[in-house]
């Protein structure tokens, strides 16, 4: 069965700016955190790098003193060398900010991009939608 992948994360003193909202490039790095979060348990050596990242900004994040956040990560496709994700930053019940992410599967030592395993798809089929 496949479900979205949840993620909390917890904003730091120093996220937000002098008009008292999360700074934008701040909040990528909790979305981030979600996504290798995700990648945990996966099978390999985990050579996935972000090859695409589009973000819109639906409302501004407010830095509130332990309050912890949701990030909703869900798999849209899984193509033969790369996965796009879809991530939703989540405050006051309300989808703050919303990613489209493309990662590719990447092999190091030939600096090159290489095809998913079949174990590899098993773990992010995991994240699929419906």
């Amino acid at each position: 069965m496949s479900a979205p992948h949840e993620h909390a994360v917890q904003l730091r003193w120093s996220d937000p700016d002098s008009l008292g909202h999360v700074n934008h490039a701040r909040a990528l790095s909790l979305i981030e955190d979600a996504r290798l979060a995700m990648a945990e348990g996966a099978p390999g050596d985990r050579g996935l790098i972000l090859a695409r990242l589009e973000v819109d900004y639906l409302r501004q994040l407010y830095y509130r003193v332990g309050e912890r956040l949701c990030v909703r990560s869900t798999v849209t496709r899984l193509g033969t060398k790369s996965l796009t994700l879809r991530q939703e930053l989540v405050q006051d019940d309300e989808v703050a900010i919303r990613a489209s992410v493309v990662m590719v599967l990447f092999d190091f030592a030939t600096d090159a991009s290489r095809a998913m395993t079949d174990e590899e798809r098993d773990h992010w089929s995991r994240f699929t939608e419906g």
